[in-house]
């Protein structure tokens, strides 16, 4: 198969190791830069162009949209899917886990467990936008913020009250959450193909820092999940409509809890902890499902 991995920096781990596992396989791996594609939308024969070339005879994309390029590389995505190319994550899946505040909405309207989160434009009363979560500590988090960036632990009223209110004033888009103080400053990462838990590690914050993600100091390790938590991990994924997510738990005293759903997990982190080959995973899962999925048009949302 011709498999294109769409990813703007081919040196990062997470690219090499997916090309690695497609020409392993026997396939043919391409790097395509979505910021460099540009696109011919028609009704008769869409295409997508690529440094003055067509992109054609692809059998299935691997997405790695980075955060910042959101938009733009979800439309180069769908017009993959309106060439009738097999993608791991659809653009509409990747688009909603990427909406911090939508994806918690559908977890909540499927029943996923998840920290109490409220979110505001400019509230009248600061005080009981904190007080509908459970009061200080809380979490205040940046919707555009990104692996950590834009979290704030506020451990008091008076603090939590003057973060929302600086944030509101650089007119910055925020949602407050409950503090899972019993989690110890530790999340679960699991690493969800298709319908199941494929590897998970925990991931625990650095001494003084309660933000686990390991661009942030934090550590990471093997770890055994409860079918409780595999059982979550999956809903999770699936009401993002995602086949393949990194979802984020964390150990509760009323159970797992979803903090975070994320469409292009990084492999690294994962496959040091467990040793496991997650990037030929991915690529088994492609050959499983490309030829029975990928030569259909996909509805067009």
């Amino acid at each position: 198969m011709k498999i294109g991995i769409l990813s703007q920096n081919e040196n990062l781990y997470s690219t090499r190791r997916l090309r690695q596992a497609c020409e392993e396989r026997g396939h043919e791996a391409v790097i395509i830069n979505a910021l460099r594609c540009y696109m011919n939308i028609n009704s008769v024969q869409p295409s997508i162009h690529f440094e003055g070339s067509d992109l054609t005879g692809f059998d299935a994309i691997i997405p790695r949209i980075g955060s910042d390029i959101t938009f733009y590389g979800c439309s180069v995505l769908r017009q993959f899917e309106m060439m009738d190319v097999f993608s791991v994550n659809q653009s509409i899946a990747i688009s909603r886990s990427r909406d911090k505040l939508r994806s918690l909405q559908l977890l909540s309207r499927k029943g996923v467990g998840m920290p109490i989160t409220g979110f505001a434009s400019k509230p009248d009363d600061v005080p009981d936008l904190i007080k509908m979560v459970g009061g200080a500590p809380l979490v205040i988090k940046l919707l555009e913020g990104t692996q950590g960036i834009g979290v704030v632990l506020a451990e008091t009223q008076k603090a939590a009250e003057s973060v929302i209110e600086a944030f509101m004033g650089l007119k910055a888009n925020i949602m407050v959450q409950e503090f899972i103080e019993e989690a110890g400053g530790a999340d679960i990462r699991c690493f969800v193909i298709g319908d199941k838990v494929i590897a998970a590690m925990k991931r625990q914050a650095a001494d003084g820092e309660f933000r686990s993600n390991l661009h942030r100091g934090g550590s990471a390790t093997l770890i055994r999940i409860s079918p409780e938590e595999r059982k979550t991990a999956v809903a999770a994924a699936k009401a993002m409509g995602l086949s393949v997510a990194g979802v984020d738990l964390l150990r509760s005293k009323r159970g797992p809890l979803v903090m975070e759903v994320n469409s292009s997990p990084g492999l690294e982190g994962i496959e040091s902890a467990t040793g496991k080959d997650i990037a030929g995973l991915i690529v088994e899962y492609i050959e499983k499902h490309a030829a029975k999925k990928g030569r259909r048009r996909l509805p067009f949302q």
